[in-house]
């Protein structure tokens, strides 16, 4: 088997896919679910209930508010408590709306049947229509960065996209929740990506996924051995592989130049596979993104596993469902060990990108202590975006922000390819990401003059 790969850096941190085998399971019901009102980037979404209002599932909640935002629907049926704030998994409180969970009545609109539903029988799906819906139905970015996917088939007048590549990698260590949702629902996914090509009016589609995935490259070549529109391309075991311009380097041989620009400035539009899924079911079923596949894993659970969640399941309730906490002092990550965030709370509830709820275990998750950095370079070697990782840690805490900006630190995409790899454990990216965030800042404010 041929496999390709991203050309600049990369690291090889340890699978720990102990879910691989794991088939998904539907998870229980909260009795309380509470909805976050940003659970994508841009403006958060605006309350369209109020306390004591009744909400079936699929009910909207909260209109998107503004051009770059997503809507957001109940995932449950029953009483609207209160808008409140809540600790979300950034650790900061937000704006949330807590519903309590009565029964489970759906909203009639929403097709719940298995039939298949083929982009051929429905001519009525313009590209147009397309992604009104998309839109509608409050479709995200599932792999964890929640950009609005309608705004990815709309690309300026600049651009223009040639193909559609579908995001299978899950290159990030312990999460399995995509491998499961493409070997349950792989027809739904080449759907989706039908969808997604008719959209984006282009007329290639490619799938790319990495090589620890065997049995779903099998699955998808013979799903797709009679086409000539969609290509299967299996991919070397390499850390950030899933990152938008690491994939569009791999799959196409195309590299996208430093912010601002994006993957459909070289031809591309990349969306993750379970966001495919969700374009099927947005589209073909007119069911809003209210659920999703999450992994909830860690080597001293005793049931790991993944699972179909309805967001605004608190997470506590995943991790009881695998046996509960591990004894001793655990590290909870909302996503993988590589670019997750820690948890200050358990009750943070499952969002439209929380792909996994890792438990990391003291031993795990302690940091070494850092040491005087050794200038072997090995942080400029594994940084899959060419920079210099170790200068642009030091002068972001130095506060030398405008040399952190000529140095190109919003081209970094916070993989952590560069701490990871650091035999001093010196904390390269926790300095980068205040760098960045800092220089993003300065950049909005000189924007906005």
């Amino acid at each position: 088997m041929k496999v390709r790969t991203f050309r600049i850096g990369g690291v090889h941190p340890a699978e720990n896919k102990l879910t691989n085998d794991a088939v998904t399971q539907v998870a229980a019901l909260p009795a309380q679910a509470i909805f976050p009102l940003s659970q994508h980037i841009g403006a958060p979404a605006k309350p369209v209930v109020a306390k004591g209002d009744k909400v079936k599932v699929g009910t909207l909640l909260a209109e998107a508010g503004g051009f770059v935002s997503a809507p957001v629907y109940s995932s449950v049926s029953g009483t609207v408590l209160k808008i409140d704030t809540a600790i979300d998994a950034t650790g900061y409180r937000k704006p949330v709306i807590i519903i309590k969970v009565e029964g489970d009545e759906w909203e009639e609109t929403i097709d719940r049947s298995d039939k298949l539903e083929r982009l051929e029988d429905h001519p009525e799906l313009t590209p147009e229509e397309i992604i009104e819906r998309v839109k509608k139905a409050g479709v995200t970015g599932m792999g964890g960065a929640g950009f609005p996917t309608f705004i990815k088939l709309t690309p300026p007048p600049t651009a223009k996209a040639e193909c559609v590549i579908i995001n299978a990698v899950e290159c990030e260590p312990y999460i399995t929740a995509d491998f499961r949702l493409m070997m349950e629902k792989a027809d739904e996914i080449l759907v989706g990506l039908d969808l997604l090509m008719k959209a984006a009016k282009v007329t290639k589609g490619y799938i790319g996924i990495e090589d620890n995935k065997p049995a779903a490259i099998e699955l998808f070549q013979q799903k797709t051995a009679n086409r000539s529109d969609v290509e299967i391309v299996p991919l070397a075991k390499k850390y950030p592989q899933g990152g938008e311009k690491q994939l569009v380097d791999a799959v196409i041989r195309r590299q996208v130049p430093a912010p601002p620009a994006i993957p459909v400035n070289v031809g591309a539009i990349v969306q993750n596979v379970g966001t495919a899924f969700a374009v099927y079911e947005a589209v073909m079923k007119n069911k809003p993104l209210f659920e999703r596949y999450t992994t909830v894993t860690g080597k001293q659970l005793k049931n790991p596993g993944n699972f179909l969640v309805r967001m605004g399941t608190p997470m506590s309730q995943l991790i009881d469902a695998c046996g509960g906490l591990p004894e001793g002092d655990n590290k909870i990550l909302a996503g993988g060990p590589m670019m997750g965030k820690a948890l200050t709370s358990t009750e943070v509830p499952v969002c439209k990108g929380t792909n996994s709820v890792t438990v990391l275990t003291e031993d795990d998750a302690r940091r070494k202590e850092p040491q005087p950095c050794i200038r072997c370079a090995k942080c400029v070697g594994a940084c899959p975006m060419g920079l210099e990782p170790y200068l642009l840690a030091t002068l972001s805490s130095l506060k030398n922000w405008e040399r952190v900006e000529a140095e190109d630190v919003t081209s970094c995409i916070e993989c952590g390819s560069c701490q990871f790899t650091c035999p001093a454990h010196r904390p390269l990216l926790d300095n980068i990401r205040q760098g960045k965030s800092t220089v993003m800042g300065i950049i909005r404010a000189r924007n906005a003059k």
